[in-house]
């Protein structure tokens, strides 16, 4: 059972995790831990399975989905019966009304969607995965010079799951340098995994960036892959001047990770967040919800 924090209800909410049977099988099970680390977690079982989410046949998984999440369909650009296959209903865009944001210029915004984890005074060779399983911002991006300056500065950690909203945002005004790809593995990025695969974040396909803000200075934006996201899209050019909201890309089907570094002295995180975040567990935040302020 996995509890996440409600900030409008301040309950607590009961996640419904989709595929949970499966994922604990893949995870739990000392066969299903072998098949994982054989073959679901390389390329060509995430590949296979994007390919098949990109053919029209894959619509017939759509309204059943809707169904089983009780998804609010009314906020998406589409409706239903427009989308040719299921990749293209995953990635969906929405109504500009559906993610209103703070356009002050103080406001920190979350970049998505998802479930969010703020870490503070970072010791950027000792991050926090889950519990006592750590990983290093040099593990996570390679070797950089950049590295230190992030040293004592805040991790957000916002974990996407499938029926999110799977499109992340631009949190300020500012440029965006060319992404960077790493390849590795497409394990799960549910907490039933992080809680298995030591350093997982540093073992999975990943890409990051230098978004150079406005307000809140350099930040490092890390996009993580996972099962069956056959591809993470980039969608914003590079170098070129962007404005709050504004789309960064998007990930194809599958739960997946958006994380941000940012400097010492440049955000503080609300409240609520940081006590949840310290008791361990995560915030449910919406793409736009304020999320923190700018250190003045």
């Amino acid at each position: 059972m996995l509890k996440i924090y409600n900030r409008k209800t301040k309950q607590y909410d009961i996640e419904n995790i989709a595929g949970k049977k499966y994922l604990e099988w893949c995870y739990n099970s000392a066969l299903g831990s072998n098949i994982t680390k054989i073959f679901i977690r390389k390329k060509l079982f995430t590949k296979l399975y994007g390919t098949y989410c990109d053919t029209n046949f894959s619509r017939k998984k759509i309204n059943p989905y809707i169904k089983d999440f009780n998804m609010d369909m009314s906020i998406a650009e589409k409706q239903t019966s427009d989308f040719k296959n299921f990749n293209e209903f995953f990635t969906r865009k929405l109504k500009p009304e559906a993610r209103p944001f703070s356009k002050e210029k103080d406001i920190v915004i979350s970049p998505g969607d998802g479930r969010l984890t703020a870490f503070t005074d970072i010791d950027v060779s000792n991050l926090v995965q889950i519990k006592d399983i750590k990983y290093s911002l040099k593990e996570l991006i390679g070797d950089n010079p950049i590295l230190e300056d992030y040293s004592g500065g805040v991790c957000l950690v916002l974990r996407l799951c499938p029926l999110d909203y799977h499109r992340f945002h631009f949190i300020d005004n500012g440029i965006c340098s060319e992404t960077h790809k790493i390849n590795g593995h497409y394990y799960s990025v549910n907490p039933i995994a992080l809680d298995k695969i030591p350093k997982l974040f540093c073992q999975n396909k990943r890409e990051w960036s230098i978004f150079k803000s406005e307000n809140f200075g350099d930040v490092i934006h890390v996009e993580v892959g996972a099962t069956c996201v056959g591809s993470i899209i980039q969608s914003y050019t590079p170098n070129i001047p962007v404005i709050k909201g504004d789309e960064k890309g998007y990930f194809k089907f599958g739960g997946s990770t958006t994380i941000l570094f940012f400097k010492k002295n440049t955000i503080t995180i609300d409240d609520d967040i940081l006590e949840q975040s310290k008791l361990g567990f995560e915030t449910l935040v919406l793409m736009g919800e304020s999320i923190g302020k700018r250190d003045i």
